[in-house]
């Protein structure tokens, strides 16, 4: 009875840590970023639509303070902000928007 109900718990944990989302990586982010976001938004800035920034201020005036916001810009692109759906993963994608939050919570 012993080693069916460790046998239970194991297949349980297992279950439960395979079924968790992988937590965002913001290393990952900066590199991916940096390869393919920085040529429009480097430093927090952006050179096409110079008031809609990736600092914070900006940020939470445009309603995109949020990892939910930007990974939906990200993956489907906005105007002039291309939809990186098919260039990158939801993996790739949800760790750009860590690494976007991290740097405008530190002020770029």
């Amino acid at each position: 009875m012993r080693k069916l109900l460790s046998v239970v718990l194991m297949v349980t944990l297992v279950l439960i840590a395979l079924t968790r989302p992988v937590a965002a990586d913001t290393v990952s982010g900066a590199k991916i970023f940096s390869a393919n976001c920085s040529a429009c938004h480097m430093g927090g800035g952006n050179v096409i639509m110079a008031n809609k920034t990736l600092k914070k201020d900006a940020l939470d005036k445009y309603s995109m303070n949020s990892m939910e916001a930007i990974v939906t810009q990200v993956t489907n692109g906005k105007n002039a902000m291309p939809a990186f759906k098919g260039r990158l993963n939801k993996q790739q994608i949800e760790d750009v928007a860590s690494y976007v939050m991290e740097k405008a919570e530190k002020g770029w």
